[in-house]
């Protein structure tokens, strides 16, 4: 009889009838199966948690980074073993706030959606104005000036993300080239490109950023050369030219115009140069000879006689909004000072004439601000005039204690509606602009989200001001509709209509310079980049308060010169802030 061949003699043990006829053997291979099955759990388990004590020691080394940053050098983490506390006053009311651990990881939550912001920018826009990131490509939207990588450099640096900077900062000093025959927004330039690099070098002390924003400011000055001073607001970057928009008839934008002082003042503290500032304030000046008993001006003003168009809308919102803001900001920044103080009457006045625009929804009470136009109230309200809770709250501690009291009650009123914008849509982001009607309180009108900040910025204001954690909750359940509806794999989007949901194709630069910088700040502790110290100005850059001791105008309106030169040193010691001037 024939032998079988060695291999057919293995294939009979994968054959079942070989072990059904062998129960031994069968326990045997069931056994080895369960002692098999056990050690891949078991090594699959050891894995897990293996991965699960990473993660833990990485979070653990973010916050100690952060803490480490926040302390500003190594040898504070030794002192810091104890909780951070901060003390906090404004009116008479002091109260403490710990480093707690739910803002530590919303504060992480929040720096991994700006890596996912910015690192979608680097991969498919770097160097160009803004991304796309449904089709994946950069815009030059604002003539090729890597607006958002400029907007977002202080962001970058704030949340302690040094590699980031440091990469944009290379750019900076390599790539951004300002001559490009391109036709600029006075306005935009200035807030995002100046404001950006004044903010950078305010908080690394790196002199690359200052040469940049001396460079772009002189390419815009020829847009005061008028005869009120009242700016053109738009110029071409290379060749000069400035002139305004057709669709205005001629006029200058109240906004626009009044729009420039924190950062060209800033600009002349920095450099010794005066030509800045006596730009920047000419402007107000000339606005000051006719201001309005109500302080209330239209959205159009003649750059030739300085009159406003009397039959201009009224609005805290699109076009009026940050003159208002830097009313009061200028006279921060100015150390509220005698050489600064008609900026605070001015204000002051602006809040009278905003008090006869309030109002109140039925049936559930919401206090609104409205429109005006000729001798008529809309009611409407931008989402865009939301900022209004906060410069209210920031500027209530110049008054007495009543009106104080009264101003910063009004201040919690508005952020309640701002909160509700977000909370009234199906998809919890706010539309661009409300309607509020008799019996029905508001309605989106214009119903795009487009990523702004305005609500999250009167948060950190009244958070900081009165320690209630109710606005971080706020703020938190803002920043999770953000990551349900705008998040994508290549960046965040904005909404084309808050009630269904629809994607649009822009990440705004201003999602990553303030929406991002302002929810990181609302979990933050309030030293971080603190109010006392800083300004903001109106695209959340943050500049240095420094000294100012200008003579005050004479009586024939010789203007003011600045100060000396200003020594800005990168973060010291305390938490968030730069080491004092010399």
């Amino acid at each position: 009889m024939a032998r079988r061949s060695s291999s057919s003699s293995r294939w009979r043990y994968l054959h079942p009838a070989y072990y059904l006829k062998r129960p031994k053997r069968l326990a045997f291979l069931f056994i080895v199966f369960v002692v098999a099955t056990f050690a891949v759990w078991d090594r699959q388990s050891l894995v897990r948690e293996h991965e699960a004590e990473i993660t833990k020691l990485q979070e653990q080394l973010n916050r100690l980074q952060d803490q480490l940053r926040n302390a500003g050098a190594s040898k504070q983490l030794r002192e810091d073993s104890t909780h951070t506390t901060d003390k906090v006053a404004h009116n008479d009311n002091v109260w403490e706030s710990e480093i707690d651990p739910v803002n530590n990881q919303r504060r992480e939550k929040v720096k991994e959606a700006m890596l996912h912001a910015w690192n979608s920018y680097v991969k498919y826009a770097w160097g160009q104005d803004e991304l796309q990131p449904q089709t994946k490509n950069g815009v030059n939207s604002f003539g090729g000036l890597g607006a958002t990588l400029v907007d977002s450099l202080d962001t970058l640096y704030i949340m302690g993300l040094r590699d980031e900077f440091q990469k944009a900062r290379e750019w900076v000093a390599t790539s951004l080239d300002f001559n490009k025959d391109y036709v600029a927004s006075v306005f935009e330039t200035t807030i995002r490109v100046v404001g950006g690099l004044l903010s950078a070098y305010d908080l690394s002390g790196d002199k690359i950023f200052l040469e940049k924003a001396k460079d772009i400011a002189d390419r815009l000055l020829p847009a005061w050369d008028t005869p009120t001073g009242i700016p053109y607001n738009r110029i071409n970057l290379a060749h000069g030219n400035p002139h305004n928009h057709g669709w205005t008839g001629g006029e200058s934008i109240l906004a626009d115009s009044g729009t420039e002082q924190l950062e060209f003042i800033a600009l002349s503290q920095r450099t010794g140069d005066p030509k800045y500032q006596q730009k920047a304030e000419k402007v107000i000046r000339q606005l000051q000879k006719t201001y309005p008993s109500d302080g209330l001006l239209p959205i159009y003003i003649n750059p030739h006689s300085g009159a406003a168009a009397s039959y201009a809308t009224v609005t805290f919102g699109a076009m009026g909004d940050s003159f208002y803001e830097y009313l009061l900001k200028v006279w921060i920044q100015g150390n509220k000072t005698e050489a600064v103080k008609h900026y605070r009457e001015m204000w002051e006045t602006s809040m009278e004439g905003l008090l006869s625009l309030i109002r109140k929804s039925t049936p559930s009470s919401f206090s609104y601000i409205c429109e005006q136009n000729g001798g008529s109230l809309s009611n409407k309200m931008d989402e865009l005039a939301c900022f209004v809770p906060g410069m209210l709250a920031l500027g209530s501690s110049g008054y007495g204690p009543e009106k104080a009291e009264k101003i910063f009650s009004l201040s919690k009123e508005l952020v309640w509606t701002c909160y509700n914008f977000y909370q009234s849509t199906p998809t919890k982001l706010a539309g661009e602009n409300y309607y509020f009607r008799d019996g029905q309180d508001m309605s989106v009108g214009t119903s795009w989200n487009i990523l702004r900040p305005e609500t999250v910025e009167s948060l950190v204001y009244l958070w900081r001001f009165t320690g209630n954690k109710t606005y971080q909750e706020w703020g938190w359940n803002i920043f999770q509709a953000f990551e349900k509806n705008s998040r994508i794999d290549s960046g965040y989007v904005g909404l084309k209509d808050v009630n269904t949901g629809v994607k649009d194709n822009m990440m705004q630069s201003f999602f990553l310079a303030e929406t991002l910088k302002y929810l990181y700040l609302l979990f933050s502790p309030p030293s971080v980049i603190s109010f006392d110290e800083w300004v903001f100005n109106t695209e959340a850059h943050p500049l240095k308060i420094v000294p100012r001791n200008d003579k005050v105008e004479n009586e024939e309106g010789a203007e003011a010169k600045p100060q000396s030169k200003a020594v800005i040193r990168p973060f010291g010691r305390k938490q968030g802030r730069i080491s004092d001037h010399n």
